[in-house]
């Protein structure tokens, strides 16, 4: 395999599993079809807000219908609340109260015109709120993980196949995703949620603990290679935990308010 063609395929696996990790994870926006009425058209339920942000909800229907949006905290056992959603031209608008950081509600859309009703979606959505994360800090975060993994699944084939750049590769990859996801990433994780870590000793925050097995899995091959040494099956081993661990959706088990604890 030449060089080019293992830059296209690193390139494509990257790009596959960063689109993969961001529209499979809990906070991508609910797509939602709707058909009331004789109309139909498609609107996005938002799963993710910005505390102090009253979260907003936009869905086009045809004049005849009327809408309400039942909502609660999540998870809890609260009596559901029912908001009235108002219309603005050809869209009922509605706006769920903001919380504090980590807390999360969930709601479900109900559409009426007639007899007839629709339920949007057909499970209650959860949305989760975050702080709002400076440009400067998340856009590094973003594009150092990024490359991180381009790097890292370039490496992986560098190994695979017996080529000679070995080393450089991998200790580029490692250098990214130390930068990445454990200077980067906490400082994301303090201005969003108020911690610097909630991975492994302090919690189980998928997206810091996936970040801790692929830096370790890193450190174990850039170790490998120390003195000149080959180490391709652990540079391979490396690209491989990296390629599983980033393909686990985005905030999966991520920071979570306690409602059952005093705020």
């Amino acid at each position: 395999m030449k060089t080019w063609q293992c830059w296209v395929l690193a390139v494509v696996v990257t790009l596959g599993s960063a689109l993969w990790q961001r529209m499979s994870g809990p906070t991508y926006p609910v797509r939602a079809r709707v058909e009331i009425a004789g109309e139909t058209s498609k609107t996005r339920l938002l799963r993710s807000g910005t505390t102090g942000e009253d979260l907003p909800l936009r869905i086009r229907a045809h004049p005849s219908v009327t809408g309400e949006v039942a909502w609660r905290r999540f998870p809890t056992n609260d009596v559901w609340q029912v908001i009235r959603m108002e219309r603005q031209g050809d869209e009922l608008v509605a706006a769920l109260a903001s919380q504090p950081a980590a807390g999360k509600i969930e709601y479900q859309v109900m559409l009426r015109s007639g007899e007839q009703v629709l339920a949007l979606p057909d499970r209650p959505a959860v949305a989760r709120f975050k702080n709002h994360v400076p440009e400067l800090v998340l856009i590094p975060h973003i594009l150092a993980m990024f490359l991180g993994m381009l790097f890292a699944s370039r490496a992986g084939l560098e190994a695979a196949v017996g080529r000679p750049r070995l080393a450089p590769l991998s200790w580029t990859a490692f250098g990214l995703i130390l930068f990445g996801g454990f200077v980067l990433g906490p400082a994301v994780q303090k201005y969003a949620f108020d911690a610097w870590w909630t991975g492994v000793p302090f919690g189980w925050d998928l997206t810091d603990n996936k970040t801790l097995i692929a830096g370790v899995a890193w450190v174990f091959a850039v170790w490998q290679l120390r003195g000149g040494r080959k180490a391709r099956t652990a540079v391979l081993l490396a690209a491989l935990a990296t390629l599983v661990v980033f393909a686990i959706p985005h905030s999966v088990w991520g920071s979570q308010i306690d409602w059952g604890k005093p705020q």
